[in-house]
């Protein structure tokens, strides 16, 4: 089989860059149709990228019609598909990147938030809470209630621009990639997790408590990241990488 050629890939939108390598392959034909790609730890040790990033390529991938991701079985290349006509621009946000700005950012907001809350912005959450319990086997409602519980948070600080930003990263999840991403690992189970995690933010605020307050959200947040990291494949293999993938060079 003819050797694979990678190049070495910069770190602005690491994920792009990968998914173009990858999407080049197919498009010459050294990854056929119908054949299955090395597993995910293994593609991250092949390009020196992490797995997240990984993650976020395939995706695209997907989204565009060049792979077709099995869970518990592996991804497969596909015959080309027409790519959908609303794809995100080149530069926007993967999943991950969008995870890991929320942390900065939603961590000190949950801080102050902890320092100024009255007891109506205590009730208003509760309310939210009590609105997301009902709504744990609807993923649309749920996730427009996530959108608010953090927006409340943001909103006792009384801010108005800290609030629209906080409003807005999160918009920025509803793009095909996201979607196609948190269609395999959203469920009741975890939603009820989110729904607890915030319950845990929402305890440390109104304990007016802004050390637990930061540390429930970044909790939160990591769970959150970790929900959406969980293998596309069964890991029973024994780490090898195909012949192909050995022979290609090194990023």
């Amino acid at each position: 089989m003819q050797t694979m050629i990678f190049s070495a890939v910069e770190s602005r939108r690491l994920y792009r860059q990968v998914a173009d390598q990858m999407r080049g392959l197919i498009e010459r034909g050294e990854l056929p149709a119908g054949s299955r790609l090395p597993a995910e730890r293994d593609l991250a040790q092949k390009l020196g990228v992490s797995r997240p990033t990984i993650r976020e390529a395939l995706i695209v991938l997907e989204v565009e019609g060049f792979i077709d991701i099995r869970m518990g079985s592996g991804i497969y290349v596909t015959a080309r598909k027409v790519p959908p006509a609303d794809l995100p621009p080149e530069d926007f946000e993967g999943p991950f990147e969008l995870l890991r700005a929320r942390a900065v950012v939603e961590c000190a907001v949950a801080e102050e938030a902890a320092r100024l809350a009255k007891p109506e912005h205590i009730l208003v959450l509760d309310d939210n809470l009590a609105q997301m319990a009902a709504a744990l086997d609807d993923r649309r409602l749920a996730l427009a209630l996530d959108r608010d519980f953090h927006v409340i948070v943001s909103g006792i600080i009384a801010n108005a621009t800290l609030n629209r930003f906080v409003g807005s990263i999160h918009d920025m999840r509803m793009t095909p990639y996201f979607e196609k991403l948190a269609s395999y690992f959203e469920n009741s189970d975890t939603w009820r997790a989110a729904m607890e995690e915030h319950r845990a933010i929402r305890d440390a605020i109104a304990a007016g408590d802004p050390v637990a307050a930061r540390a429930a959200m970044r909790a939160h947040l990591d769970q959150s990241q970790l929900r959406l990291s969980e293998s596309f494949e069964e890991e029973t293999t024994d780490g090898s990488i195909p012949a192909a993938w050995r022979r290609a060079g090194g990023v």
